[in-house]
């Protein structure tokens, strides 16, 4: 008996031990992955990203949008924060990840708008 509950217990720590593993790496990747996308983008992007905790191509997945385009985003974002509303059964933690992705994509559309007027600037002071 006390054999087979050690054989238990040393099964069930290698499982956890694998799963833990597994998170570290995938949570390594991630980081990585992150840490690139940080590096390719700008400088006022990169900020954002570090700010809010979320890179601008996981806000773009969240909400499901492929171009930076307010209607769009405005609609998928709406429609996903309705959707995952806890009085109807949604995830508030879904409903949250919704809200910062949109926060985020908003910064990412304030940054192109200050490069546009910049740029513009630039333009007009040459001639």
């Amino acid at each position: 008996m006390a054999r087979y509950l050690a054989q238990i217990i040393i099964v069930g720590a290698q499982v956890v031990g694998r799963a833990f593993a597994r998170a570290v790496r995938q949570e390594f990747a991630a980081s990585r992955a992150a840490a690139d996308a940080r590096g390719r983008s700008g400088r006022p992007s990169a900020a954002a990203t570090s700010i809010s905790g979320m890179s601008l191509q996981e806000a773009q997945q969240i909400l499901n949008v492929t171009k930076l385009n307010s209607a769009d985003i405005q609609q998928n974002y709406e429609h996903l924060f309705k959707v995952n509303d806890k009085t109807v059964g949604g995830s508030f933690y879904l409903q949250s990840k919704v809200v910062r992705a949109k926060e985020r994509l908003d910064e990412e559309l304030q940054i192109e708008e200050m490069d546009r007027v910049r740029k513009e600037q630039t333009k007009q002071s040459e001639t």
